[in-house]
């Protein structure tokens, strides 16, 4: 059987699950997620032109922080918009 290769931060996700740090969620905390993931569905399409410094500087943080640089500028939209 094949194995599979975790990384770093997988492992440490499973050596917390193997102590008990997680619990279940109940169907309350379930429901609220589906309300704020449904909430946050993109149905609109944008197309703007900004200065390439600033897309540059934008895309450094979105790697930086693991993400995709047009999810990042959604993400910044969406907590201005709020």
């Amino acid at each position: 059987m094949k194995t599979m290769k975790l990384t770093k931060e997988e492992r440490e996700i499973e050596r917390a699950l193997i102590r008990g740090e997680y619990r279940p969620a109940g169907k309350a905390e379930i429901d609220e997620i589906a309300r704020a993931l449904s909430g946050r569905k993109k149905d609109a399409v944008l197309n703007i032109r900004v200065n390439g410094e600033d897309l540059k500087n934008i895309k450094r943080k979105a790697k930086r922080l693991g993400v995709a640089y047009q999810t990042f500028i959604s993400e910044i939209i969406h907590r201005f918009a709020a």
